[in-house]
């Protein structure tokens, strides 16, 4: 009788161990200096090659560069520093300087910091890659590309209480960046509909904006002018050696913004590289 209960015994065990989750998987920093967050499993993908654009050809934000370098420097060097957020126009290369001021970096000190991407879909998922890395010494930057909020989407709480820390506080050994092309992170009809709403409107608009109060460092991004686009475009074509006078470039260069309804960062890049397919400039 004692040895049937037994066995009963370790045959609900077992079936107790099938059913429980795995434990969670110690996160690696090694082998790479960019990652992507994958909720499930909860694991960083290493990132081999960053699609980036070095850090001397971003034109005409120049202000953003040193306010951005300067904040990632002194976190690497174990400073205080703040969450950024880089705001404004479509195309002007905020996530562009994110990744390269982070290359900029860890070219001075090679190792020191790592890039990890969140999607803006796993937001919510973002206290439990903090509690992960609260354990590691290399310090790291968490980038989350184009970020915002809709209505009925309250992934923005769980951000707020990570960029206020919590009870626990940030992780020292980390930093969160983001870029969005609205200054509050919600669009403006939705932060007016909570005002006119509400029974206490002013309690209720607060309470959507002030998720953008928790970055320390804001950032702007602005539309360029045509003498801005022009720098972008020679810069990049002296950066490929393109085969053309600077007179054809900016006349090819101004045909192809109006075609495209505007001048920005993104534009210019998106020229250059029709332009050397066209003048057979291998990338």
């Amino acid at each position: 009788m004692k040895d049937r209960l037994i066995h009963a015994l370790e045959r609900i065990a077992e079936a107790l161990d099938r059913l429980a989750p795995p434990p969670p998987q110690a996160l690696s920093l090694d082998g790479a200096d960019a990652f992507v967050w994958e909720p499930d499993p909860g694991a960083l993908r290493p990132i081999a090659a960053v699609a980036r654009v070095p850090i001397g050809l971003l034109c005409g934000v120049e202000r953003q560069k040193a306010l951005l370098l300067a904040n990632t420097a002194q976190f690497a060097a174990g400073r205080p520093a703040n969450n950024a957020m880089l705001w404004g126009a479509r195309g002007m290369g905020k996530s562009s300087l994110v990744k390269a001021v982070h290359a900029e970096v860890n070219a001075a000190h090679p190792g020191r910091l790592a890039l990890i991407e969140i999607h803006r879909e796993d937001i919510a998922s973002l206290p439990e890659l903090l509690r992960l890395l609260r354990s590691q010494a290399r310090r790291c930057l968490i980038f989350c590309d184009d970020l915002s909020f809709e209505r009925e989407d309250a992934d923005y709480k769980a951000l707020k209480s990570v960029l206020d820390g919590g009870i626990e506080g940030r992780p020292e050994s980390v930093l969160f960046y983001a870029t969005s092309n609205r200054r509050h992170l919600m669009p403006r009809d939705m932060i007016e509909n909570e005002r006119a709403t509400a029974i206490n409107p002013s309690e209720a608009t607060e309470e959507k904006v002030s998720l953008s109060d928790r970055f320390g460092l804001w950032i702007g991004f602005h539309h360029c002018d045509q003498d801005t686009f022009f720098a972008m475009i020679e810069g990049y074509a002296a950066a490929r050696r393109l085969p053309i006078t600077p007179e054809a470039l900016r006349a090819e260069a101004v045909e192809w913004s109006v075609t495209r309804g505007g001048r920005s960062g993104r534009v210019a890049w998106q020229f250059i590289q029709d332009l050397a397919g066209r003048l057979g400039v291998d990338g």
